[in-house]
């Protein structure tokens, strides 16, 4: 079975990204991993953070004592708010350092106030929840600048000192190790030599491991989620969706109060024009026309929306449709209680294509119809016994299908090989 996919959005590309550069690299080939630029980047991130941690410190610190001292003036409040609003300033910043160990994009979950000029940006700022928790992570930050600082540090020099034990001890030194062990002689200086190579090779590792793992929390704490990208995806979809049904149900009843009404009207009037001794077979041709006309009004307004699926749901309104089917269709509903509307509305014209295609290009004898609820979703399973082979680039409208339930989130699949049975199995997640 098959996806039949709708195109996808820019926030669900971005769902879809690798892994962070430095762990993949790390997972590869050692000798790869070793001779390139990863271990330098980690060594440049795990530096540079605790310098733009004191910048930073050194500014609060400013802002701070200037904002005490100018309390009792308007400008010493404001200086105070900027103490947590320097944080942004901060997480602009490790924004960017992000780059050198994840290639992911690292977009500012900051939104734009409302209204332009400072003062509407710092109230709003100072609202913003993702202010604070940058201020935290910015407070985080520096108690873990010890820990960047002091482990490379240690496995560099210490493993630099370690790797030149035979040139040391050959030159008259000695290398202390704890208060009991000391190395003074050439083969346990080559022995020590050997061992801090290979201590290098693991502390490299190490240390690009805790660079990867400084940057993921930083993309947790600093960088707008994917997942919100997604959820507002989605919301602005339902919103879409709601406006589409909105205006179905306007141009439905506009159909039906207005241009029905009117032919209806035409048709008496035809009739009355009948009796008082107008030609005949004129008065029978108009009537006879405004009958096809009022009639394709109303399968116009039965297409945009059946009177069935809003007054008696999903099950009567396929129901219907199987009756009107050239194929002989068997419903099998089993629905606790009513989608919402608009999921409704889009299974029912799911299941009506589905069942046109059927008729028009399967040849099939007889067709089923499953509708079910499966945990959070709304499960629609169309089966024939047909000669199978559909293929949504042919343009069998299986595409527009997976278009339409793509607005709902959810997910269309076909199975059809040659010689059938075509199965095309639908899920729609639904709230109720």
């Amino acid at each position: 079975m098959t996806a039949v996919d709708a195109p996808r959005t820019g926030a669900a590309r971005h769902g879809a990204a690798v892994r962070p550069g430095a762990w993949r690299a790390m997972a590869g080939n050692p000798l790869r991993f070793l001779i390139s630029s990863w271990p330098w980047r980690a060594l440049a991130y795990l530096a540079t953070g605790p310098l733009v941690a004191a910048a930073w410190l050194a500014a609060v610190a400013v802002l701070a004592a200037a904002g005490v001292v100018l309390t009792p003036v308007v400008a010493g409040v404001v200086l105070l708010a900027l103490v947590p609003v320097s944080a942004v300033g901060y997480a602009a910043v490790e924004r960017r350092r992000l780059r050198w160990l994840d290639p992911r994009p690292a977009p500012t979950p900051h939104r734009e106030p409302p209204r332009p000029g400072p003062r509407p940006w710092l109230g709003f700022r100072l609202r913003e929840a993702a202010t604070w928790r940058e201020l935290g992570y910015a407070l985080l930050s520096s108690l873990l600048a010890v820990v960047d600082l002091a482990v490379p540090f240690v496995i560099i020099v210490g493993s630099t000192v370690s790797a030149s034990a035979p040139w040391l001890v050959d030159h008259g030194d000695q290398l202390q190790y704890g208060p009991s062990v000391t190395v003074d002689r050439p083969p346990e200086a080559w022995a020590v030599a050997v061992t801090a190579v290979l201590l290098l090779v693991a502390g490299l590792y190490a240390m690009t491991a805790l660079a990867a793992a400084r940057a993921a929390l930083a993309r947790a704490l600093l960088v707008r989620a994917v997942e919100e990208e997604l959820v507002e995806v989605r919301a602005s979809r339902a919103r879409m969706a709601g406006a589409f049904e909105a205006e179905r149900r306007r141009i439905e009843r506009d159909l039906h109060d207005g241009a029905q009404q009117r032919l209806t009207g035409l048709i008496m009037t035809l009739g009355l024009a009948g009796l008082d001794g107008a030609d005949p077979a004129l008065i029978g041709k108009g009537r006879a026309e405004a009958r096809a006309a009022l009639e394709e009004l109303r399968d116009l307004v039965r297409g945009i929306h059946p009177s069935v699926l809003t007054d008696r749901g999903l099950a009567a309104a396929v129901a219907s449709l199987a009756e009107r089917s050239p194929v002989p269709v068997e419903v099998r509903a089993d629905l606790p209680a009513r989608p919402p509307e608009s999921v409704e509305s889009a299974a029912y014209f799911v299941v009506a294509e589905a069942l046109a295609n059927v008729a028009k290009h399967s040849g099939a004898t007889r067709a089923r119809v499953t509708l079910r609820r499966a945990g959070p979703a709304l499960v629609l399973e169309i089966w024939d016994d047909g000669a199978g082979g559909a293929d949504a680039s042919r343009g069998t409208g299986l595409q527009g299908l997976a278009d339409r339930v793509a607005v709902h989130d959810g997910s269309l699949r076909l199975s059809s090989p040659h010689g059938g049975p075509t199965i095309v199995r639908v899920e729609i997640p639904c709230a109720s």
